[in-house]
């Protein structure tokens, strides 16, 4: 339980978890003793967890142990079958995916994966993916829209890999071919940032026809530290960071950049992932029986205009602060010799 809870803000949680957890223990427990801990520690989580800062939430995100692709995959899906490679370079382990079925319904499901312990961690490249990872996940819904399979993509990523390697290997150049081969695979893309979509590593993958984002994730052009070393040359300023980019489900909602925001248990996905899985299944399966009676040619329209339309901005006619001469400036003098 200790693990669950391990952010400042959370340190009273920690604290009584462990006595909750000493009580079970106990050689006799005394069950009224333990139902009054329950009873405190789920009293205690509404409290802290009523309403989070856009810095806790990014926190949550990142929790160690909140599930990863590979996780939802097998609570959501069954059949699984992984594939790999880009054809050109490699294997990018820091992007898995493949065909499963989902109720029946065969899909092609892939996203970014973290690692759980260092050996994992280091073979998944902390989920930057590097170019070839971007050409495989185009590589799998180029085979989806032959096969006419919708497109499910889990995002979570700090960020595309900025190695010298990978920018050798054409990593701008990857995100962005992928960004406008999406707007133009002739399938359904469903999206869905399960924990972190940081800048261009998530926009590689995140052009589609329907994008959620999980309560307690975040979708941002740059981390909050990153925003913070350079506005403020501070990494100490990022909760202030955090809290300026409208980085998070809430404000993403409001300014119409997501189209949902899939709920989580208190204290994120980690403290349920079946029920989480369970919940974006749902969506999903809802977004494919809508996708059915859109023909192909209005749904690629619609995931144009989509990102078209992202953002507002006026245009105000440039007025002069003095008046145009009326007659043409004097040649400039010839230098002296």
């Amino acid at each position: 339980m200790d693990g669950l809870y391990r952010y400042d803000f959370e340190k009273p949680l920690a604290e009584l978890g462990r006595r909750l957890r000493d009580a079970r223990k106990e050689r006799m427990p005394n069950p009224e003793a333990i139902q009054a801990l329950e009873q405190q520690l789920d009293t205690l989580k509404r409290q802290v967890y009523a309403d989070l800062t856009p810095w806790q939430r990014v926190q949550l995100a990142r929790h160690p142990l909140r599930p990863y692709t590979l996780d939802y995959i097998r609570l959501m899906t069954s059949d699984f079958v992984e594939l790999h490679g880009d054809r050109l370079f490699g294997d990018d382990k820091a992007l898995v995916g493949g065909l499963a079925t989902l109720d029946g319904q065969r899909v092609m499901v892939f996203g970014h994966q973290k690692g759980r312990d260092t050996k994992e961690i280091l073979k998944r490249n902390f989920g930057s993916a590097h170019p070839e990872g971007y050409r495989k996940a185009l590589r799998f819904m180029r085979l989806a829209e032959k096969m006419r399979l919708p497109v499910v993509v889990l995002i979570d990523t700090p960020g595309a890999y900025p190695g010298i390697g990978a920018e050798e290997r054409g990593q701008a150049h990857s995100i962005a071919y992928n960004m406008r081969e999406m707007a133009r695979i002739k399938t359904p893309i469903f999206l869905c940032v399960i924990g972190e979509g940081g800048s261009g590593g998530a926009l590689g993958v995140g052009v589609g026809d329907y994008v959620t984002m999980l309560e307690n994730s975040y979708y941002s052009v740059i981390s909050p530290e990153g925003c913070a070393a350079i506005l403020w040359r501070d990494r100490a300023k990022s909760p202030e960071a955090a809290a300026a980019l409208k980085m998070t489900a809430p404000d993403l909602l409001k300014l119409e950049l997501v189209d949902e925001a899939i709920p989580e248990p208190l204290g994120g996905a980690h403290h349920a992932p079946p029920e989480v899985a369970e919940r974006l299944k749902q969506a999903i399966l809802e977004f494919i029986k809508r996708s059915r009676s859109v023909k192909l040619d209005a749904l690629l329209a619609r995931r144009y205009e989509r990102f078209r339309k992202i953002g507002a901005f006026t245009t105000e006619p440039v007025v002069s602060s003095t008046r145009a001469s009326s007659n043409p400036p004097a040649a400039p003098s010839a230098p002296a010799s």
